[in-house]
């Protein structure tokens, strides 16, 4: 059954719930089919430049540094401003739009809460619409919970900051359509969270903030801009109101980053090192190229020259225009096994020391019970300043981009392409069942690992690499491998749940995208096919 509105050149495939009719107001879809009939065209142009670009790196041409914005990398500017609000942002915790998981994200010892409508969302209708309920009581202080047993979640005084973060550029809403096509994702969740929350969040000393993932291109900042403007000059604030942070986790991006913040200078406050989904898109990108693939997942850490390179380069960018440069993501979760806890906080202290040291401004955690842990970290590095905004780097020898380019070194082994199959199977089936945050073998995974996961094997197969004891990677080995894993997940979880769940159709959707030949960009793309 799909939903008519009147007047509207957008068509819904569902019938409104109570809940989405207090989403779906006709002022907010009139607002969404504005700035759907306004820029759906262009970012339509943008998703075809991207595979322009990819087309000419498959063919042998490397990222690199552009000529034609010298200009713009070569002079003095700065953005905008920064919010009060958002002056110490030095430890971000983030997580999915569930009402729960709301709350206790905001009370966590945090500073800013990054609420997700992306990668640890499996975004089917009725969790997107949840999310924007979600929020909405959230900004006006009247969200609660009550679990099964009885127990209630509400906010406590003084939450964290809340900001946004939508669905990224190639991500649609198959729900609504506008000319019979999907509308972008991207837009359905920053119109619906701006239109319905300006008014308080402003009317509180805060402010419709948002955070902007997968950019590739600084064309598609202009265009994340562009979109801000308008959404502006409809309600009539003024410019610069709304303010964005863009997460840098594409390769194509780190070469862009002076010109990212140039295009968003009005709208901009910083960017962020998206490290999980970076090293994803280093293999996508770099993927026909045989002397550019890496390692075991675990080997590739941030101390790795290559990555470590372009966390200073942010850095230094983000520093020399007066923005954040914000660090990434402790995937972690503390153990009730007091030795595997005491493991886990060293792994999280000494990378968040490494953060703090190279200048970052703030760093991500996915749990909440590793808030004290990274604050402890930041305010030690920080003393009594709110940010390293003076931290400047600028005594750092230049990076070239051969050093963002060239991969580390380490083993490829059985064991590693084992785990990768464990985790991305296990977490496909949870993103297909709806689920897309979902702690496995202690670390709070989302779409990023399992996207390094595939896409390694994927590439491992393509070039025909060999493993540390001389077995050659092939589509062979991966389904043996895979039928072999999917054995031991069953003993792992029980019968019962791997008989109830999606497990064979995660499976199959796992022995398609990593074994054809044509790499599938992303997998939340034939993943979303099979949501609800």
């Amino acid at each position: 059954m799909s939903q008519q509105i009147t007047h509207s050149p957008l068509d819904f495939t569902r019938q409104f719930s109570e809940q989405a009719s207090s989403i779906l107001t006709e002022p907010a879809i009139d607002f969404l089919a504005d700035l759907v009939s306004q820029f759906a065209p262009v970012r339509q142009q943008l998703l075809t430049e991207r595979r322009y670009i990819q087309s000419d790196i498959d063919a042998g041409k490397l990222p690199d540094f552009i000529s034609e914005t010298f200009s713009i990398r070569d002079t003095e500017w700065r953005i905008q401003n920064i919010p009060d609000d958002l002056l110490d942002r030095r430890v971000e915790i983030t997580g999915p739009v569930e009402r729960k998981m709301v709350i206790n994200a905001l009370n966590a010892n945090v500073k800013v809460f990054m609420a997700d409508f992306e990668d640890s969302l499996a975004p089917n209708w009725s969790k997107v619409i949840e999310g924007q309920v979600n929020l909405r009581d959230a900004v006006r202080g009247t969200i609660s919970y009550t679990n099964e047993a009885g127990k209630i979640y509400q906010l406590k005084p003084d939450p964290a900051v809340l900001v946004c973060r939508v669905r990224g550029l190639h991500l649609p809403e198959k729900h609504v359509t506008w000319q019979g096509e999907p509308i972008p994702g991207g837009l359905f969740d920053f119109a619906l969270y701006f239109f319905h929350n300006y008014r308080e969040l402003l009317a509180k000393g805060s402010g419709p903030y948002f955070y902007l993932p997968k950019m590739q291109s600084y064309k598609e900042a202009q265009w994340w801009s562009q979109v801000f403007s308008f959404a502006e000059d409809s309600v009539g604030l003024p410019r610069g109101t709304i303010k964005a942070t863009v997460l840098i986790e594409t390769l194509p991006a780190v070469f862009q980053m002076d010109e990212i913040l140039y295009h968003l200078r009005e709208h901009i406050v910083g960017l962020n090192c998206g490290r999980w989904d970076y090293i994803f898109s280093y293999i996508k990108t770099l993927k026909n190229f045989g002397d550019r693939v890496l390692p075991d997942r675990q080997v590739v850490t941030m101390d790795q020259p290559f990555l470590s390179a372009y966390s200073r380069l942010l850095i230094k960018t983000c520093h020399r225009r007066g923005a954040f440069a914000m660090g990434g993501m402790a995937a972690f979760i503390p153990s009730k096994d007091p030795q595997r806890n005491a493991w886990v906080l060293n792994k999280v202290i000494k990378d968040k020391e490494l953060e703090a040291a190279n200048g970052h401004d703030g760093t991500w955690i996915a749990h909440p019970g590793l808030a004290d842990t990274a604050m402890s970290v930041f305010s030690k590095a920080l003393g009594s300043r709110p940010n390293q905004l003076d931290v400047t780097r600028e005594e750092d020898a230049p990076i070239y981009a051969e050093t963002l380019l060239t991969p580390c070194q380490g083993a490829r082994t059985e064991e590693g392409m084992r785990a990768n199959i464990r985790v991305a199977v296990q977490y496909i089936e949870a993103w297909i069942s709806g689920n897309g945050c979902v702690p496995i073998y202690g670390l709070m995974e989302d779409a990023a690992t399992a996207e390094i996961s595939r896409t390694s094997i994927w590439q491992w197969i393509h070039h025909g690499k060999t493993l540390d004891d001389g077995q050659k990677v092939t589509k062979e080995l991966f389904r043996q491998l895979l039928a072999e894993e999917m054995q031991v997940i069953q003993q792992e979880l029980g019968d019962q749940r791997f008989c109830s769940g999606r497990f064979h159709e995660a499976a199959a959707l796992m022995e398609k995208i990593t074994t054809q030949d044509e790499l599938i960009d992303f997998l939340t793309l034939p993943g979303y096919a099979l949501l609800a």
